[in-house]
């Protein structure tokens, strides 16, 4: 029993942020970051850090603590890669927000708010740590959130209505992670936030579920259509073909106006 706990505990510590590679994998290897909500990697971000500072008011268990840190890594990476790789039109198709949150150019703003959040909660606190409810409050926020998770994506598939570019491993982390999550909360002492936050959590990916049965004909189009551009253009997608092919008209439009104009001065000496 001893050494099962152990194995559990790793698997709970490792196994969450690990799902991750895959994606990272297929984002990298495609050049494409479409399909892929970088709200997953901010409501993960956002989650654990706040997570670390509960742990500082109610020491649940060490496993969990070395999750939330090696999860708050696995999800810059994955950012990194997503905004290298977005589609060049993301400026004119992100949704609306205020300060453009999440949506922002580069990667440095990323960090830095990242940085503002973590002295702000570091000085709360020092503050308030004192008061139960505050570090309650902090432990139901940080696995709130966490338990969002997957609703951004839910919403990406839907307005889409394809899963393309969500890679079905990351489905499969989230499902079975969820479920051993769910049933380690129950059978081991933990604050009754990761028990509620975990059920409706997994509440949720059964709903990712149901979207990738019902959009699989869309979902396998879609990525057929953007394997054909990938081939057509190289790595850097239908972007690029629509690019090169803007750039091929308008050079060849300068070049008829150049001889029009040529041809009309000629015409005016001749006069």
């Amino acid at each position: 029993m001893g050494w099962a706990s152990v194995l559990a505990g790793v698997g709970m510590a490792v196994g969450p942020p690990l799902a991750y590679g895959d994606q990272y994998w297929s984002i990298n290897k495609k050049h494409d970051s479409r399909g892929f909500s970088i709200d997953v990697c901010a409501i993960l971000i956002i989650a654990n850090l706040t997570r670390l500072v509960y742990w500082l008011g109610d020491h649940y268990q060490t496993y969990l603590l070395v999750q939330s840190i090696l999860m708050v890594v696995a999800q810059f990476g994955l950012l990194y890669v997503c905004l290298k790789y977005r589609p060049r039109d993301w400026d004119e198709t992100r949704p609306y927000r205020i300060a453009n949150f999440w949506q922002w150019p580069n990667f440095g703003a990323y960090l830095e708010f990242s940085a503002i959040l973590v002295v702000a909660h570091s000085v709360l606190f020092l503050l308030l740590h004192r008061f139960d409810f505050y570090v309650q409050l902090l432990g139901l926020i940080a696995l709130g959130l966490e338990a969002t998770l997957p609703i951004p994506q839910v919403l990406a598939n839907y307005h889409a209505k394809s899963t393309a570019g969500f890679r079905p491993s990351v489905l499969a982390g989230w499902c079975g992670g969820d479920a051993f999550k769910l049933v380690y909360f129950f059978v081991t002492p933990n604050p009754w936030q990761f028990r509620a936050c975990a059920a409706f959590q997994f509440g949720v990916d059964i709903v990712l579920c149901v979207q990738t049965f019902l959009f699989r004909h869309k979902t396998a189009a879609d990525l057929r259509e953007r394997a054909e551009l990938r081939d057509t253009a190289g790595v850097a997608g239908a972007e690029a073909l629509l690019e090169s092919q803007g750039d091929r008209h308008e050079e060849e439009d300068e070049s008829e106006d150049e001889e029009r104009r040529a041809g009309g001065y000629g015409r005016e000496g001749r006069k």
